[in-house]
């Protein structure tokens, strides 16, 4: 169950955590006065602001940068078959990736802030809300099962960016979620995210769903993984580690 995704037409029910806006979508081109992707002079970026692929793989609704050693996972919802997110792994540490439909009016960052603390403190964990290099964001401490029974927690951190009618949320595990130092290559990553949300008419929160890439770039390399679950606070293989 995605925290932040509605149910889609043809999907299992599944008890909703939070209640999604009901504001209506639109297809009208963004205003002026829609948000902003980031602050000024740094991503992700909105197509419209960068049209060209450029050193980047096209994953359809993101584009993220091709670097050498990076691991890129495509993660597969196994009921309708559909890539709902991606994660970047490179000497240690991941970065998860999943953008949703947002309003026009934006900030839904933060209204999704409160929920995902809410939510860890549920499970058993622990969140923290601090400022961020992209504002605010998410300490986590997310509770999990040891190799021997007993309860632990893996610490994560959770970052986002409010574009034009688009919400790109990014999950850092790993030694970059504790360390500043590990952080600084997965963060440069983030910023450098292109998001292409498409025109037609979405729902806020809706998720912006991702395809395989035709072929990975130069030290890249890509494998698609199905998995049920794609909520980060989840005991599941979307917050592991990936070495």
């Amino acid at each position: 169950m995605g925290l932040f995704s509605r149910r889609r037409k043809g999907d299992e029910a599944a008890p909703a955590e939070t209640d999604a806006p009901t504001e209506d979508a639109t297809t009208e081109d963004a205003s002026a006065d829609d948000a902003a992707a980031a602050p000024s002079g740094r991503g992700p970026w909105d197509v419209a602001d960068v049209p060209e692929l450029g050193q980047r793989l096209d994953l359809g609704a993101l584009r993220v940068p091709a670097r050498p050693g990076l691991k890129l996972r495509m993660e597969m919802d196994k009921r309708t078959r559909q890539v709902v997110a991606t994660s970047l792994s490179v000497s240690g540490s991941a970065l998860q990736l999943q953008a949703f439909a947002a309003p026009r009016s934006g900030g839904l960052w933060a209204d999704l802030r409160p929920e995902i603390i809410a939510s860890v403190e549920k499970q058993g964990g622990t969140a923290d809300e601090v400022d961020g290099p992209f504002g605010r964001e998410i300490l986590a401490r997310l509770p999990v099962t040891t190799q021997d029974g007993r309860m632990g927690h893996r610490p994560a951190r959770f970052i986002g960016a409010d574009g034009p009618r688009w919400f790109l949320r990014g999950v850092l595990s790993g030694r970059a979620a504790v360390d500043p130092d590990a952080a600084a290559e997965l963060e440069d990553l983030f910023a450098d995210v292109v998001v292409v949300r498409g025109q037609e008419a979405r729902p806020p929160r809706d998720v912006l769903m991702l395809r395989v890439p035709g072929k990975a770039g130069a030290g890249t390399t890509a494998e698609e993984t199905p998995t049920t679950s794609f909520d980060p606070l989840a005991r599941g293989p979307e917050i592991t580690e990936i070495r």
